[in-house]
């Protein structure tokens, strides 16, 4: 799982960063928006925390999450202290959750560990696919494909972002723990299992190539980019 902290007050987002990293979270930290929109463009992120000020400036970041990863889970927190005006208004503007400050660690992770049980890190099911993220399963017409290790994983991914174009370096940075430390042919070496293993012998297609691009998800079949 990634997260994403845009706070002003950076002391917050980097001690919120390393609660999460010790959970096995891959963290990161802006202190602005602009910081933030330059995560947004490069990363795919399950959750992120967003301080905000109640100007137009919040309402589109939000809107370029939105357009961006419509599955992101997006908490809103604040300093003011009218907590019931800042909460309602964070849920006008589109935010999923609210929590203000100061906040507990333990508290915001259980938070996002209950909103992500009913959204995309469960199982996914489209028409006759099933990916079962948690048994690491792939089930097609009701039979069992094998399509194991980080093939599995970057099927997965690209699954979850299937209205996205995702670029091998997003899918290095979500799944490989050290992605500096491999090359981006790894990610061909797992795309072509997944063609090997699922889309050749059930002669359909999960994954296509958009060209100097990346990859997308596309089971089933849709109009090409």
């Amino acid at each position: 799982m990634r997260i994403l902290f845009i706070d002003e007050e950076m002391n917050v987002g980097k001690t919120l960063a390393s609660f999460f990293t010790k959970k096995d979270y891959r963290a990161d930290v802006a202190g602005n928006l602009k910081d933030g929109h330059y995560y947004i463009g490069i990363r795919n992120y399950d959750v992120i925390l967003l301080s905000f000020h109640f100007n137009e400036e919040f309402e589109e970041i939000i809107r370029i999450i939105r357009d961006k990863a419509p599955k992101t889970i997006i908490i809103a927190t604040n300093q003011k202290t009218t907590k019931s005006d800042s909460e309602i208004l964070s849920f006008k503007l589109g935010a999923d959750d609210y929590i203000s400050k100061p906040i507990d660690p333990q508290a915001l992770l259980a938070r996002i560990e209950a909103r992500l049980r009913f959204s995309t890190s469960g199982i996914i099911e489209i028409d006759d696919l099933i990916i079962n993220p948690d048994e690491e399963r792939v089930l097609y017409k009701g039979k069992e494909v094998e399509v194991k290790g980080k093939p599995f994983e970057v099927l997965t991914h690209l699954a979850r972002h299937r209205d996205q174009i995702v670029s091998k370096e997003q899918l290095l940075d979500a799944i490989w723990e050290e992605p500096e430390l491999v090359t981006p042919n790894v990610i061909e070496v797992a795309i072509n299992q997944i063609r090997q293993r699922l889309d050749k012998p059930l002669d359909i297609s999960t994954v296509e190539t958009v060209r100097r691009r990346g990859y997308r998800f596309c089971y089933p079949k849709t109009k090409q980019f």
